[in-house]
């Protein structure tokens, strides 16, 4: 398998794209730049849950929302596998997300550990993001002397512009047995799960822009594509989509330059979303001295 690298973008209005625990659940940020955070497995988590939702069997769950001994799973999962004598075809034949992004999986007496091929960067927003704070009020009592609801706050960002960065290594991919309908179901998962998979905090979330760089070998990393776009704000402290476009003329350039390592680019875009390489074009335009594959 040939690496790739990834970039995806996607915004976030009046919503927590990922709450710290430490810190109430507020979204997670960069105080010192104004910057969203969002780690990397919270996106990880968004794409297992929905390969899951189309019947994959996925190794790092919970079982009816409660965390559980790896082999519950297992058994829960119904794939043919020994306990005692777990065999690395067995497990990787049966698991897709521990072929894309590998697992420790401390089966007692037997623990086996897989690294896997598709990794993230922690995603950060390309824009100044501000937060909005707001008391929220339980309709159920917390107990008899508590009739008015529990108290709770409630934390989200007015609007947060997140860009994430990825690599698909084809060497590591060889280990986890790695197929090519698995990077498939991947760009897909990617592309559609944030939005189906809204829950009340997560409403507002929509996907930008995908971008996946496939090379002609299992050697070439081009590098963070992040450093080679910048988002540009139509208005101070944008609101919504409809308010910024995302300047990719320096992308096209440091793509063109090593357009000789590149074998595909495929590409999701919103319709939504207004891209600039001087003046505002269609990514076929932009892009058009690469093979294009489009993913809907």
């Amino acid at each position: 398998m040939n690496n790739s690298e990834i970039l995806f973008l996607y915004d976030a209005k009046m919503a927590n794209p990922n709450g710290d625990p430490d810190e109430e659940n507020r979204p997670r940020m960069d105080y010192e730049r104004e910057i969203n955070l969002v780690s990397d497995l919270r996106l990880k988590r968004y794409i297992r849950d929905y390969l899951e939702n189309k019947g994959e069997r996925i190794f790092v769950t919970k079982l009816e929302d409660k965390s559980v001994k790896p082999e519950k799973i297992i058994d829960k999962l119904k794939v043919d596998l020994n306990k005692n004598k777990l065999e690395k075809e067995d497990i990787l034949n049966a698991l897709i997300d521990v072929r894309l992004f590998g697992a420790t999986m401390p089966i007692e007496g037997n623990t086996r550990t897989f690294t896997g091929p598709v990794q993230f960067n922690w995603g950060y927003s390309l824009n100044k993001v501000e937060l909005v704070e707001a008391a929220i009020t339980s309709h159920f009592s917390t107990d008899e002397k508590n009739n008015q609801g529990a108290m709770g706050r409630d934390y989200r960002v007015k609007y947060s512009f997140i860009a994430f960065s990825g690599v698909i290594s084809g060497n590591r991919a060889n280990h986890t047995l790695l197929k090519e309908e698995d990077i498939k179901k991947l760009d897909a998962a990617i592309i559609k799960a944030i939005p189906q998979l809204a829950t009340r905090s997560k409403v507002g979330q929509y996907p930008r822009l995908y971008l996946r760089v496939e090379y002609n070998d299992s050697e070439t990393i081009l590098g963070d594509m992040r450093s080679f776009i910048k988002l540009d704000e139509k208005i101070d402290n944008p609101r919504d989509i409809s308010e910024v476009a995302l300047d990719i003329s320096n992308l096209k350039e440091h793509l063109v330059k090593n357009i000789e390592r590149i074998k595909n680019i495929y590409y999701y875009v919103d319709h939504q979303m207004k891209l600039i390489d001087g003046e505002e074009k269609e990514i076929v335009e932009i892009f058009k001295a690469f093979d294009l594959i489009e993913l809907r």
